[in-house]
């Protein structure tokens, strides 16, 4: 068989293309709810690693170290193969809601934290002066100049967390990747392959640039 019959065989693409659509919905679906879920619970982390009593912070600081030091494969089998052994039995789709979004906390937790310890301390002194309490100085005056500048790191994580929606097969989900794979078993031919990494391209590359033009802007604002 030639290059194109073995990598780019249009036929099996067709008719494989039913099964990778409904992996690609899975896919869409698990990264959003991670991410959405991640994401909360990052700036979570990061207030209570801030400003909660130091016991607290020191269990956020083990919490953050952990999970940015597993790897999530590590993580997603922990979740759903050892937790049963505590009886504590999740779905699949609960399973990896679960682990991406724990991990994804975590990195968004050491973001948000840069963030907001990069605006001025000024800003609290000159809230702490005009009678503003604490926590609406935080919400109105140092959240929103540290969510600005957390963006391009977030959306950052956000794109590698879509990526690694890919390892859900490991807890039998079937995602974008675990669809392209059995549609490369059954017709014995790895084009399906080739289609899942070009709809992940597609699905993920205008986010990358998105990225770099938010760097860009927020460095031209600086300039300023």
């Amino acid at each position: 068989m030639s290059l194109v019959d073995t990598f780019f065989n249009t036929d099996v693409m067709i008719a494989a293309f039913p099964a990778l659509l409904r992996g690609l919905w899975m896919t869409i679906l698990l990264g959003v709810v991670s991410i959405f879920f991640g994401v909360i619970g990052g700036l979570f982390v990061a207030l209570v690693r801030l400003y909660a009593p130091k016991p607290i912070r020191l269990l956020m600081v083990g919490y953050i170290d952990i999970m940015r030091a597993l790897p999530m494969l590590v993580v997603l089998i922990l979740i759903y193969y050892a937790l049963p052994f505590v009886n504590i039995s999740l779905s699949s789709w609960s399973s990896a809601i679960l682990g991406f979004s724990i991990v994804l906390a975590a990195y968004s937790a050491e973001v948000f934290r840069s963030g907001i310890e990069s605006v001025p301390r000024g800003q609290f002194e000159a809230a702490a002066a005009l009678g503003l309490p604490f926590l609406v100085t935080l919400y109105k005056v140092v959240l929103p100049q540290a969510i600005r500048i957390v963006i391009p790191p977030t959306t950052s994580n956000c794109i590698s967390m879509f990526k690694d929606t890919s390892l859900a097969s490991t807890v039998a989900l079937p995602e974008l990747l675990k669809e392209g794979q059995n549609a490369q078993g059954f017709y014995a031919n790895p084009s399906p392959l080739i289609m899942a990494a070009v709809i992940y391209v597609v699905l993920l590359w205008p986010l990358v640039r998105l990225v770099s033009v938010l760097e860009e802007r927020f460095k031209q604002e600086k300039r300023r």
